[in-house]
């Protein structure tokens, strides 16, 4: 039987930035992963080698702008071990039915140019827009980066700038319940409430229903900051794909000692007299922790499944029922495509440029059109009578994903994890069935062919990943990718539950990280890193509440009189 101080159930990027900040602690580390890498859903991989030998995919996330609001690229210094991220310019193409498009660059002026070339009032209220969720983002970002609960982190995270930001959007009662209201809302409302033309609505609805909620539905209005997120602090990709941001972080955990088992999935968490004591893989294999196992899959899985009834019921008798009936997923999730192409994209009926390829391609005719593509998947109907999509041919702006002249294509199509009246049926029994997915990528590529005709001459080899399979492959409960959904109710203090939303859990040396945590999902590492201190203060309580007030007092002098 194998000792180590920590063991981590998961080796998404979120376990492996959690391992770094423990083993830089002075901490010894084994992280296990049921899937033959590492990386979860931040993986870069060459799934078509017979079809498509040399096209690299990114098998999940693709695009990295949260990761940007946080220090753990620089604290972990990754680009020492390879990382290098390229930006993204121009960051979205959005071409329309009536021939008009919504082209923007990273730069905000450059944009409303573009908006301005048919409306000059939306381009006006764009800028307007765009400086308020940026104020917004600014004043949140120390929130995102420090335990919910923990305040003295919080509050070090700001520095001069942030509270301008901060005051300028709840600086008053006035501007406090606008704020409030504003949140409370939905995304469409308050995109109906800034602009006029649906080129530009449309595609801002579909960014901010990639939290994973129809643009209508109340208390996720925050979702309409994702634009602005894409001018500061930018959009970006690891050269290499996705995976190249886990490599990094491989190479830095096992420089340090860490160790990595892949292949070895989690049966069981070991409990001994209500304290968490190791683990048991497939195969019987156990691995016992001195300090801490920290689970970087969704809580549901966790206490549902690898543990026993008596042993959660003894630390909490009401956290299975609750675990049950109040953490939501709204049934949607994703039908990934990807394609191996010889030739780049042609939109040649929107003034076609090769550099409109870089950032993201949304097909989304209006917000409508984006309404349904999220809301049939609640209620279990696959929207693809008139798809909407997020595509990306990341090969535009990164060469080395694919042989040379030819690209890879990433396309994200909203479908339900669950079909309805096909319970029992295909995999897992939901519906989803290799002859029905590739049916309805077939419907997703015609309409983006009405956009882009070559897509389908173009075409090499294709790969079509079902939400059932994406959900196994991941490991994801109902194939959210997320864990849970990003709804207000769900967010910050309530992630995944008010109980356990500071990373810990009623089971001593149990603790939470991940995309089911606070913040959230996304690329941002910013879960691994505020459960890494949680677990530190924990550990050492006076230590590290002296660190943290240190550095708090220090970020906060040093803001007011400019010393680093």
């Amino acid at each position: 039987m194998q000792e180590y101080d920590v063991v981590i159930i998961g080796a998404g990027h979120n376990g492996l930035v959690c391992a770094a900040y423990l083993l830089k602690a002075g901490y010894s580390v084994l992280l296990l992963e049921k899937r033959p890498v590492p990386g979860g859903a931040a993986t870069t991989e060459e799934c078509l080698p017979q079809e498509a030998p040399g096209f690299k995919f990114n098998l999940c996330a693709i695009d990295h702008e949260f990761i940007h609001l946080g220090p753990v690229v620089e604290e972990l210094e990754l680009e020492k071990y390879g990382l290098e991220y390229l930006d993204c310019d121009p960051v979205v193409f959005c071409p329309h039915p009536d021939g008009k498009y919504f082209l923007a660059h990273k730069s905000v002026e450059k944009t409303c140019a573009e908006i301005a070339r048919y409306n000059e009032r939306d381009a006006k209220k764009y800028a307007e827009f765009t400086d308020y969720w940026q104020r917004v983002i600014s004043a949140m970002g120390p929130m995102f980066n420090a335990p919910p609960k923990s305040f003295i982190d919080i509050f070090g995270n700001y520095n001069i700038q942030k509270f301008k930001d901060l005051f300028s959007v709840i600086g008053s009662p006035s501007k406090s319940l606008d704020f409030v209201r504003t949140m409370l809302n939905s995304a469409e409302d308050i995109l109906e409430e800034w602009f006029d033309e649906e080129f530009l609505k449309a595609p801002l609805s579909r960014l901010a229903s990639e939290l994973g909620a129809p643009p209508s539905q109340k208390n996720l209005a925050i979702g309409v900051m994702m634009m602005a997120m894409r001018h500061h602090p930018g959009m970006t990709r690891p050269r290499g794909g996705t995976g190249a941001l886990v490599q990094a972080l491989v190479k830095l955990v096992t420089s340090k000692g860490g160790r990595i088992l892949t292949e070895q999935q989690v049966e069981k968490v070991l409990i001994d007299n209500g304290k968490a004591v190791g683990v048991r893989v497939g195969g019987g294999q156990e691995y016992r922790a001195k300090y801490g196992i920290i689970s970087n899959i969704d809580a549901k899985r966790l206490f549902l499944q690898l543990m026993d009834t008596d042993e959660v019921d003894d630390a909490d008798p009401e956290l299975r029922p609750r675990l049950e009936r109040r953490i939501i997923n709204n049934n949607e999730t994703i039908l990934k495509i990807d394609l191996a192409l010889d030739e780049p994209l042609h939109f040649p009926y929107h003034d076609h440029k090769d550099d409109y390829l870089i950032g993201s391609i949304l097909i989304a005719d209006s917000m409508a059109h984006v309404e349904q593509a999220h809301s049939k998947c609640t209620l279990g109907e696959i929207p693809d009578t008139n798809p909407s999509m997020y595509v990306v041919m990341p090969s535009a702006l990164d060469p080395t994903l694919a042989p040379p002249g030819k690209h890879t294509l990433w396309i994200e199509f909203f479908a339900p994890y669950q079909i309805a009246a096909a319970q029992g049926t295909g995999l897992k029994g939901t519906g989803w069935t290799d002859e029905l997915k590739n049916q309805v990528a077939d419907r997703v590529i015609d309409k983006l062919a009405n956009y882009a005709p070559n897509v389908k001459t173009a075409t090499i080899a294709r790969r079509v990943e079902s939400p059932a399979e994406l959900g196994e492959r991941l490991g994801a409960y109902k194939g959210n990718y997320y864990h849970i959904d990003m709804t207000l109710d769900q967010m910050v203090f309530f992630r995944p539950l008010p109980e356990l939303a500071n990373y810990k859990t009623p089971i001593e040396n149990l603790f939470l990280t991940g995309a089911g945590t606070h913040p959230g999902g996304s690329i941002s590492g910013m879960p691994g890193r505020n459960c890494a201190r949680v677990f530190l203060q924990a550990k050492h309580p006076l230590a590290q509440g002296f660190r943290d007030a240190r550095d708090s007092l220090k970020s906060t002098v040093g803001s007011v009189f400019g010393i680093s």
